[in-house]
């Protein structure tokens, strides 16, 4: 688990970029401009930021420069927009950025440049000509990820064994975690109209991953074959909570 700091003026990214890190773990505090961040960057040394380049007041760069100024740039520092220049990135990255990533950020690019940037130890100085690998991707859209499962389909009671339970009710085990779920499914009326039925079983079928995958939407997301954002929307028209079920499963 590790604390990471989220600096972005979009509310829409903030939030999709805590909730993801929140599911993988982490604790995420977020500041919509400069001025947030940098109260938040006195009050505490985060293991990690995620800093976005254009920002209405002070932009991601100029705040980068200030931080390396007063010696507080102690911590890595990824940088993210959807707008910047080779040139940007490699000024960002000669000042101390660690890494670089274009918007629409690919979720797998985000967890492995999280992953490094968390195992990274910060040196006390580069050389100006100090230019990562992961800056030249700049120049080519990362795109959405896609997520396919890399196994075979496998029904319900197939996952009997892993469960640790023989015992199942509509193909879903019945031991004290999975029951509601189970109690979900098997309560679904075949007289119910079409779209309602399915609303019933999809809302039971995400609920059982969730609960099988304790929460974790990177698991959830390969398991279903949902691309992350497709699925936090559909679990939100479902009104299937995620952080619901992982507490009541410990």
């Amino acid at each position: 688990m590790a604390n990471i700091l989220v600096v972005d003026d979009e509310m829409g990214i903030r939030e999709l970029l805590s909730e993801i890190l929140g599911d993988e773990g982490h604790v995420v505090a977020t500041a919509e401009n400069a001025q947030q961040a940098r109260e938040l960057r006195q009050a505490s040394v985060p293991d990690l930021v995620l800093l976005d380049i254009w920002m209405p007041d002070t932009d991601g760069v100029t705040l980068l420069k200030e931080w390396q100024r007063d010696g507080l740039l102690t911590m890595p520092v990824i940088m993210m927009s959807g707008h910047a220049t080779i040139d940007t990135a490699v000024e960002a990255t000669r000042i101390g950025a660690l890494n670089f990533l274009e918007k629409p950020i690919a979720l797998q690019k985000l967890l492995k440049a999280v992953q490094q940037g968390l195992s990274h130890s910060r040196e006390p100085a580069r050389p100006a000509s100090y230019r990562p690998a992961a800056v030249a991707s700049v120049a080519s859209n990362a795109g959405e990820l896609h997520h396919t499962p890399d196994h075979a389909v496998t029904p319900i009671s197939g996952y009997a064994p892993a469960l640790g339970s023989d015992n199942l009710h509509h193909g879903i085990a019945t031991n004290s975690t999975y029951a509601p779920v189970a109690d979900n499914a098997a309560n679904i009326s075949f007289d119910l109209p079409l779209r309602e039925a399915r609303d019933a079983f999809e809302r039971a079928y995400f609920e059982y991953h969730l609960v099988r995958e304790n929460g974790s939407m990177t698991r959830v997301a390969e398991r279903t074959g949902l691309e992350r954002t497709h699925l936090y929307r559909k679990l939100k028209q479902l009104g299937v909570e995620p952080g619901k079920l992982s507490r009541k499963n410990h």
